[in-house]
């Protein structure tokens, strides 16, 4: 466990606010990779309901699982094949209610993913619309009698699909898919489907589910002469799940999994009534991009870019999760300079992406790491936290598709990690046991027994992001310093104001900054509530060392 806090320290119960989701900090998991309660080998809910005390004591106030429903696992859960259900490897739907009602004890709010746009084709309704041309559930699914159909539409998969088109021996046709060909697409164009999914998703708010990520969510509706993403009846059939949403249960979130370039990106908010969020994908490759070039430019660029959003409206950002560093949302140009820079070894990239984790990413640099998460927490969105990043967790490329950073969480250095009491060839995924990574060197016990650990790193940084609204809610000014190596920018809420300054090179740097508007305050350092001199009407010096970065109160004092 991390080190006690004071009780007035610890998350409060679950408030009313109807914009929870701004000031949320969200860790997500799988629930087959963190514990294992019963020694099968395989994570589960009674395992994480049991490790709940400790991601509250981490700080976070919402967990976000990855599919749990019953599957063939041939997409680690993506692939679903009932709904309504819960994967029996995992547990019972009253394992799940335990958890939920633990989680909602201690102050966390449960995200659960919702995966619209497809099923597995194991799934019974599935197998019943292959059975014939005039069964009940034929238009369930799109069906063509040839694949010719929807030619300008991109393949996404485009390491393992040739095509968005499968042939179906039984049915002797072909479906429709924009991922794996394991995975036909739905055809909301059939209202019967559309109020099936709305009835999915109420049976696990009625539970107490408090948000949804809503899963490939561009992708709903196929039209002649279009890409098939982004489509107007996409949107309204968005719309009208967060009408119903709203009409029935208040204070849920929506949040949207949607891989595009920001402009394309702002219509998923409507005019407030779309999603409550959405992942801003482009930034996230761009901030890596900036750091290894030392320049702030691709940084500001893409925000620059980034359109306004209601303001009940919220970007969610992350640094990692659980698929690749996806490059979609990059020149090609940028494209190959990531690659050369953060995987040179072919085996680490997948798609059109690096399938690595944030501590290998960055060489295991300890000064990269906080200085990736300092942004990560202070630019204007809710940041998720992927797990075993909090301890700076590695990756075992040498497993197949993604699975290399969905690893069994390290909790010790005894036996398994302190992941499972199995023997350790019944494991789901093997653990990692390289010298740098491996889980006796990296783990949860060995770093709450250091005071200096990135784990006790995580909480303080934590803390002081809790103790402002101003990250999750404020505004952003961006400060043009001569030195391009600095990032620097206001977050600013009403009277608070708090600046922000990164230095993103990996040799010590000087800036001057226009603070002239904040003539009179003092800065006071967030972390060790140090005060600097006071703002004047000359130029602001600082200086820093390599990858290092300053948050600022700015106060009258």
């Amino acid at each position: 466990m991390v080190g006690i806090k004071a009780e007035e320290e610890l998350p409060l119960p679950l408030n009313h606010d109807v914009l929870w989701y701004k000031d949320a900090i969200i860790y997500q998991v799988h629930v087959r990779t963190f514990y294992d309660s019963n020694g099968d080998g395989i994570g589960d809910f009674q395992g994480l309901e049991q490790k709940l005390g400790y991601l509250q004591e981490l700080g976070i106030n919402a967990i976000w699982l990855m599919p749990f429903f019953p599957s063939p696992l041939r997409d680690d859960g993506y692939d679903i094949a009932d709904y309504n259900a819960v994967h029996s490897s995992y547990g019972t739907l009253e394992d799940f209610r335990k958890l939920l009602d633990s989680a909602h004890s201690r102050g966390i709010r449960v995200i659960i993913e919702m995966v619209l746009n497809h099923t597995s084709d194991q799934h019974p309704w599935f197998q019943e619309s292959r059975g014939s041309q005039d069964n009940s559930r034929r238009d369930w699914y799109v069906w063509s009698d040839t694949d010719n159909r929807y030619k300008g539409t991109r393949i996404i998969f485009l390491d393992t699909e040739k095509s968005n088109w499968a042939w179906d021996p039984i049915s002797k046709s072909y479906y429709w898919h924009r991922f794996f060909s394991h995975q036909p697409d739905l055809n909301y164009d059939n209202p019967a489907v559309r109020e099936q999914m709305w009835n999915v998703m109420k049976f696990w708010l009625e539970m107490g589910v408090d948000a949804f990520r809503l899963d490939a969510v561009p992708y709903l509706v196929e039209r002649e002469g279009t890409n098939c993403e982004n489509l107007p009846e996409t949107h309204a059939i968005l719309k009208d799940f967060r009408r119903r949403l709203d009409e029935q249960f208040p204070a849920r979130m929506l949040l949207a999994e949607a891989n595009q370039w920001p402009a394309d990106l702002r219509p998923y908010f409507g005019d407030g009534n779309e999603f409550h969020m959405a992942f801003h994908f482009p930034l996230m490759p761009r901030m890596f991009m900036g750091l290894k070039l030392e320049d702030r430019k691709p940084i500001t660029e893409i925000l620059q870019q980034t359109p306004e959003i209601p303001p009940t409206c919220q970007w969610s950002l992350f640094l990692r999760n659980h698929d690749e560093l996806t490059l979609e949302m990059v020149t090609d140009i940028e494209r190959d300079y990531m690659y050369d820079a953060y995987a040179e070894n072919k085996t680490m990239r997948l798609n059109l992406g690096i399938r690595r984790r944030l501590a290998p990413l960055l060489d295991n640099d300890r000064r990269r790491i906080e200085l990736m998460n300092g942004m990560l927490m202070s630019l204007p969105g809710t940041p998720i936290i992927y797990y075993g990043d909090e301890i700076g967790m590695g990756d075992n490329i040498n497993l197949g598709d993604r699975n290399g950073v969905r690893t069994p969480m390290q909790w010790s250095g005894g036996w398994n990690g302190g992941f499972s009491t199995a023997e350790p060839d019944r494991l789901y995924a093997p653990l990692i046991q390289n010298p740098v990574y491996g889980y006796p060197a990296v783990n949860v016990v060995s770093q709450v027994g250091s005071g200096h650990s990135l784990l006790h790193w995580m909480q303080s940084i934590l803390a002081v992001r809790r103790s402002t609204a101003v990250f999750g809610r404020g505004s952003i000014e961006f400060l043009h310093p001569a030195n391009h190596r600095i990032l620097a920018y206001v977050r600013r809420l009403g009277n608070e104001a708090v600046l922000v300054v990164n230095n993103l090179s990996g040799a010590a740097q000087a800036v001057e900054l226009d603070l002239r508007r904040y003539n009179g305050n003092i800065p006071i350092e967030m972390f060790g509530k140090n005060i600097f001199p006071r703002v004047g009407e000359l130029p602001y010096l600082l200086t820093f060392g390599p990858y290092q970065f300053f948050w600022f109160r700015l106060r009258r004092i």
